[in-house]
């Protein structure tokens, strides 16, 4: 609760300091957090909330395939270290790469709906998460590879029963590092030859000078962060709870 009641004041002292230097500047383009709260939740019922909807069914699904893909290859190349030797030269020189500069050559493969920016995200993702579940299973214990084997587990129950409960914490703390660099792509692909998202809203609040609708954009784009941040963090907590013993 302590937590969640911190959260609350950093959030009113924020808003509290955004009224007063609104205030006090007096700029068009920075509207007071009043008036961006009002346009939030006139248009959460409406456009607001439908291009919010649509952003996180994308954020969603890119999260979902990242995670699908990436995990049981990470668990692959951690465990069998010639597969590693063979496909890790091209992961190293592909993970550096910015994936936002691939936005044009995927939406002329993909095309402009939901695929581009569903796959962009995956590609953003996946490698967050490959890259520690690999290196977390390569570091796995010996001593107990040596126990569980010599049981007799061995095979699909070996990774299943032991290699991903180990990686487990590292597949979580890559999704949540990595929710933020997601959205923030989206945003991008949302504002490039889109009609929906919250990309599409904030660029047509802003080409319209509608300052209140574009802070209820940014608001609504935060909320998302935050939500899926808390969700992976508490995720994490009920999954690994041995973490925070």
């Amino acid at each position: 609760m302590s937590k969640q009641l911190s959260s609350l004041t950093a959030l009113l002292v924020l808003l509290v300091l955004w009224e007063l230097m609104a205030k006090g500047l007096h700029l068009p383009a920075l509207p007071p957090a009043s008036q961006a709260l009002a346009a939030f939740f006139k248009e959460l019922p409406g456009p607001l909330g439908f291009n919010w909807l649509v952003s996180t069914y994308r954020i969603l699904a890119g999260m979902f395939l990242a995670t699908v893909s990436a995990v049981p290859l990470g668990l692959f190349l951690g465990r069998c270290p010639w597969a590693d030797r063979l496909l890790g030269p091209f992961f190293s020189l592909i993970y550096p790469v910015p994936k936002v500069v691939l936005v044009p050559l995927i939406m002329v493969i993909v095309g402009l709906g939901d695929s581009a920016k569903i796959l962009l995200i995956t590609l953003v993702l996946f490698f967050q998460i490959l890259l520690p579940v690999r290196d977390g299973a390569r570091h796995l214990s010996p001593y107990l590879v040596d126990a569980v084997t010599a049981l007799g587990v061995r095979g699909l129950a070996f990774y299943w029963h032991v290699v991903f409960p180990a990686v487990l914490p590292e597949v979580l703390t890559g999704l949540r590092v990595a929710s933020g660099t997601a959205i923030a792509v989206l945003f991008f692909a949302e504002t490039i030859a889109s009609q929906e998202g919250l990309g599409y809203y904030l660029l047509d609040a802003w080409t319209r000078y509608a300052y209140p609708d574009l802070y209820a954009g940014v608001l609504a784009m935060s909320l998302l962060g935050f939500i899926l941040y808390s969700l992976l963090e508490w995720l994490e907590r009920r999954l690994c709870h041995w973490k925070y013993l």
